[in-house]
């Protein structure tokens, strides 16, 4: 029986992977700056309550209370990508 061969083709050897970027956690001010929405939200609606809607901008009326959950809710967004 004959014998068969041997491999002609140098054998596949795949590129090499490029580096990637490492990202881990976020900027040291992001969380300060998530928090920190968060207790300004909480205490514009408290400030507007506590001051019989005078306060914070009386010129705004109940749409203090828009401002205040409207910060807080882009400070609980940014809790989703924290890392």
């Amino acid at each position: 029986m004959p014998e068969s061969k041997g491999r002609s083709k140098p054998v596949f050897t795949p590129p090499p992977r490029r580096a990637q970027k490492v990202t881990t956690g976020n900027p040291a001010w992001y969380a300060p700056v998530m928090v920190g929405l968060m207790v300004v939200g909480l205490l514009w609606v408290v400030t507007f309550y506590i001051t019989q809607q005078r306060f914070p901008i009386e010129s705004l009326g109940t749409w203090n209370i828009g401002v205040g959950f409207g910060l807080m809710v882009i400070g609980f967004a940014m809790t989703t990508r924290w890392r």
